[in-house]
């Protein structure tokens, strides 16, 4: 039995124990979904013992449920909570007052004690916080964290996704504290420990609305006709030490979340806006990966350590495409030079196996509610390109160096950015269908894949089913995770890969700082708890991207709600036996079509080899990237969601019923 199995499973003569996450549904009945175990476990609402949905909770099995019946059991205690923050509302009556939860799950009313209503009054949402729970309580002990202003929607709406991912609003009080000691001073002692880039010259390249700036490239002529190259990145971990205050706050939330209209950052913004964010024209703290490259795109050597830098300039992205467009403007030599470095390394990327899926950003455009009142598509340019190129070979080098250093023979546990093949049982059927469409792609081995998806992304672009099949061609790949078990990252083609260089809005990488430090000190501190630590970075990381979905989901419904009975073109997204899923050219706003709107012309069933809804009696096909016309019909805030109907092409023949109903009565 492996560790991890043994720690999920404790038996003993008695009972069995397990470990597992519970979940509650609408009706109140609890099940642990146990990793390894076929069935998950029934748990009764009066056995629940103070657990809550999502909660991570220990289990005693009852030994005996009779044969054929579902394995029941009860909680023992919980190991670890989803979220101990909530929004609901408060019930207020004299000197009693209790916090009821807005919830799908059953959640108990909270009892809040006079003292720690913070203002509230009876009918007020709030966002309340459990403080303790003891057993000889019959409930939840919580206090009031703030009041949310009913005027407030869009506000309200954040902040209630964040909390549904688990997310806290804000600091606690003690955690501000300890950031707010953290001094700028610049020490000549601590000048010692580092190599001093502060001539050198340095720039940050950043979207144009970014506060906080974690990476800086600096670039320079050496005598022997080489570039030196330096990746410089935030030194975060000189201020957040492990185990303090700082640090458990940062890692309970693991990332930053980024919603339309705010960030939920993982550090308080004393750090990750002023004393870590390398603003121009203020000498910093960094760590550092320093290349000799020559123009040919030949690495001849790196160097790695803490450094002190000076940005010389604040470049957004746009600045950057123009000097890259035109090749005129501020420091034009030095960013030609890297745009074309950068070039060389991703054609070699490419050439080594790396596979080239291109992507869009949505944008919304606010106004000072809020409100969206605009939606942009940013692709990906030369300018983006640039800085991702130059990081991607920071984290690469970073990762290679750690795998070479040994404690007692064994590899010293890290937290590897890994990405595993793709899975057959997905990329059959990709395959089949991308056939459909006259692409010819060879699974036969792992390079094998990744040269067709390659062939198939340039070979499809610009053509109607590019969508599509990009789409379904991501769907095919595995899941991007932190782990200290490295098998590479098959998207990049790296044996090697780690996160590094965003250390403000991710913990994996202030792990990264801490562990390459002590590797460059050979003073090794081996962590048992690192394969945990990479699990929960994982979890926090899908948990924030999930909010940030529900987050662009909410503003396209608010935006869609001022074009209700308008008419759009549209993609086939997504199919499903209920409908299919439309996504607007011109907004990237994805809605719903139901095969309930579509009754009066056929019953459709569900072709999962196509990718397509089919009609039983017209063979009316809707099939994923077919181009669709929608009306927007209604769009539902509180659940996050768009009807569409489908509106028939005018030019095309009417899909005839009555003559199918005749036809099929003929048959039968």
């Amino acid at each position: 039995m492996s560790k991890d199995r043994k720690e999920t499973v404790k038996k003993s003569a008695q009972t069995l124990t397990v470990k597992g996450k519970l979940d509650i549904s609408r009706s109140g009945m609890g099940y642990v979904i146990v990793e390894g175990m076929e069935q998950d476990i029934v748990v009764r609402p009066n056995d629940f013992n103070h657990a809550f949905h999502g909660d991570i909770v220990r289990v005693q099995i009852n030994k005996d449920n009779g044969r054929g019946k579902r394995t029941e059991g009860k909680v023992t205690d919980v190991a670890e909570r989803l979220r101990t923050t909530f929004i609901g509302n408060m019930q207020v009556n004299k000197n009693i007052a209790f916090f009821v939860a807005a919830s799908e799950k059953p959640i108990p009313d909270f009892y809040i004690p006079v003292e720690k209503l913070n203002g509230a009054v009876n009918g007020e949402r709030v966002v309340a916080r459990l403080v303790k729970w003891s057993k000889s309580d019959k409930k939840p002990e919580g206090e009031v964290v703030s009041i949310l202003k009913a005027e407030d929607v869009n506000d309200m709406a954040m902040k209630e996704i964040l909390i549904e991912a688990g997310f806290p609003l804000t600091f606690d009080k003690v955690v501000m504290d300890e950031a707010m000691e953290l001094s700028d001073t610049i020490t000549r002692e601590e000048l010692k420990k580092r190599k001093d880039c502060r001539d050198i010259l340095t720039f940050t390249i950043d979207p144009v609305d970014a506060k906080d700036f974690d990476d800086a490239i600096s670039i320079r002529n050496l005598d022997n006709g080489n570039y030196e190259i330096g990746v410089h990145i935030a030194d975060v971990s000189h201020f957040v030490k492990p185990d303090s205050i700082l640090d458990k706050a940062a890692y309970e939330r693991a990332t930053s979340v980024y919603l339309p209209d705010r960030v939920n950052p993982m550090l308080p913004e004393k750090i990750s806006n002023e004393l870590c964010s390398l603003r121009p024209d203020e000498d910093k703290y960094t760590f550092s990966v320093i290349f000799q490259i020559t123009n040919r795109g030949e690495i001849k050597h790196k160097w790695i350590g803490r450094t002190i830098i000076h940005s010389d300039h604040r470049f957004t992205y746009e600045d950057v495409q123009q000097v890259i467009e035109t090749k005129e403007g501020l420091h034009h030599k030095a960013i030609l030079l890297l745009d074309d470095l950068a070039k060389q390394f991703r054609k070699e990327r490419f050439d080594n196996g790396a596979i080239n899926f291109s992507s869009q950003e949505v944008r919304f455009t606010l106004d000072e509610k809020g409100k969206p009142i605009g939606i942009v598509v940013k692709e990906s340019k030369d300018a983006h390109k640039l800085v991702e190129e130059f990081m991607l070979l920071a984290n690469r080098t970073i990762a290679e160096y750690v795998s070479r250093i040994k404690s007692n023979k064994e590899p010293v546990p890290f937290p590897y950015r890994i990405h595993d093949t793709p899975d057959d049982e997905k990329l059959k059927p990709f395959a089949a269908f991308a056939k459909k469409f006259g692409y010819t792609f060879d699974i036969h081995d792992e390079a094998a894949v990744a040269a067709s998806f390659n062939n198939l992304l340039k070979d499809v672009s610009g053509k109607p089913e590019q969508h599509v099949l990009e789409q379904l061609g991501i769907r095919t790949m595995a899941k991007a995770i932190y782990t200290s078990k490295n098998i590479g990252h098959y998207g990049l083609g790296f044996e090697h890969y780690c996160h590094f260089t965003s250390p403000i809005r991710r913990y994996p990488d202030v792990m990264v700082h801490r562990i390459l430090q002590e590797c460059l000190d050979k003073e090794l501190k081996i962590d048992k708890k690192m394969e945990e630590k990479c699990k929960h970075c994982s979890d926090k990381e899908r948990k924030a991207m999930e909010a940030e979905r529900a987050g662009n989901k909410y503003k396209q419904v608010e935006f869609m709600k001022d074009y209700l009975g308008e008419e759009f073109d549209g993609i086939i997204s997504g199919v499903a036996g209920f409908g299919f899923f439309v996504e607007t050219v011109l907004h990237k706003c994805e809605g719903m079509v139901t095969v309930r709107d579509l009754s009066e012309f056929d019953e459709f069933k569900l072709d999962e080899a196509d990718y397509a809804l089919v009609g039983i009696r017209t063979g009316k096909k809707f099939r994923m990237g077919d181009a669709v016309k929608i009306k927007v019909v209604a769009a539902n805030l509180e659940k996050r969601q768009l009807d569409y109907h489908w509106v028939q092409d005018e030019s095309k023949p009417t899909l005839n019923i009555a003559k199918a109903k005749l036809a099929t009565k003929k048959k039968l």
